[in-house]
């Protein structure tokens, strides 16, 4: 079944805010809405300044968050505008699309992490197992291991 649809970049934060409470995380979240904090109130439903345009044109408001979590692993994301996704878990950066970003953090909560490490050639990669969908593969050179990163070595 694929995950809920996340239309907006406050209703993936939201999404993401209760997968951080079922694992005991807590969540500092920074948000730039518009061209500052205070454009948001601005817009009516007639787009900005009320002229008449479509719909639309509420999606061009910018809303950007980041999320910090506490504890290990170190863990970030970064919601852009247009369903750009950028989460950082000890220090390596994923592309995960917007819908499976709660999926996602589920799986590395929830343990569903380990490092594979090959002698010749020589490399590692950091592998996020998600259930029911392809998982999420990125290098890591041996000098970004950290303590938790070494512990997940197969």
């Amino acid at each position: 079944m694929p995950p809920p649809h996340l239309p907006t970049t406050q209703s993936a934060v939201l999404a993401i805010e209760a997968v951080a409470a079922r694992h005991g995380r807590t969540v500092r979240a920074q948000h730039d809405i518009g061209r500052d904090r205070t454009f948001a109130g601005l817009v009516g439903p007639d787009g900005p300044g009320g002229s008449g345009g479509s719909l639309g044109e509420l999606d061009a408001i910018a809303h950007e968050a980041l999320l910090e979590f506490d504890g290990r692993p170190a863990v970030t994301v970064r919601l852009f505008t247009h369903d750009e996704v950028a989460v950082t878990v000890e220090g390596i950066a994923f592309d995960v699309d917007r819908d499976r970003v709660p999926g996602f953090l589920n799986a590395v909560w929830s343990d569903l992490v380990h490092v594979k490490a090959r002698t010749f050639p020589p490399s590692t990669t950091l592998i996020v197992t998600v259930p029911g969908e392809p998982s999420h593969r990125e290098d890591i050179g041996v000098h970004s291991l950290t303590p938790w990163l070494s512990g997940r070595i197969r």
